[in-house]
């Protein structure tokens, strides 16, 4: 599990002894609550199972969260509170269903559900609940849909203040 050290925050401090070899002892501070964003994407299902591996190791608290984005001008079709609320009622059963299936493994908190914009959300989360890591999929795109569609892993790694760790 030495590799899961690279994950928290290094300090070094070398103390010097007159007459005796120089010794140093490392300070580790390692995850203690980890969030994993969902959009029920395979990347991010290998995101929540590396999540749960580290949690379980590093005896770390996973945060899931989901948030539905707003962006139904694709679709011709009105969408109403009632039609969002229905879609989160699917969203909250998924996320019961994966924490379920992932029960005994890993110690979960109570799952985060948000309608807006992912990466603020993220930010927020980040924020509010004194994240420490960040396990999220990865689509990996490249290019003309890189360029497009963006990277909310790649957003949320430039803007918050932990570490990110991108699962592809």
């Amino acid at each position: 599990m030495a590799a899961w050290a690279v994950h928290g925050t290094f300090t070094r401090s070398v103390f010097a002894h007159p007459g005796a070899h120089v010794r140093s002892k490392v300070h580790v501070s390692l995850a203690k609550n980890i969030l994993v964003p969902t959009d029920f994407s395979e990347h991010s299902t290998r995101a929540l199972d590396y999540a749960v591996e580290l949690a379980h190791e590093l005896d770390a608290t996973i945060h899931v969260l989901n948030v539905m984005g707003l962006q139904f001008a694709e679709y011709p079709i009105a969408v109403t509170a009632a039609m969002i609320e229905d879609l989160m009622d699917i969203n909250r059963k998924t996320v019961a269903k994966a924490i379920a299936a992932r029960a005994g493994k890993a110690l979960f908190a109570p799952p985060m559900f948000e309608v807006g914009d992912v990466r603020v959300a993220i930010e927020k989360a980040v924020r509010d609940l004194a994240i420490d890591l960040i396990i999220m999929g990865t689509h990996g795109r490249t290019g003309v849909k890189r360029l497009v569609l963006g990277s909310v892993a790649e957003a949320v790694a430039r803007s918050v203040s932990c570490p990110v760790l991108l699962i592809r």
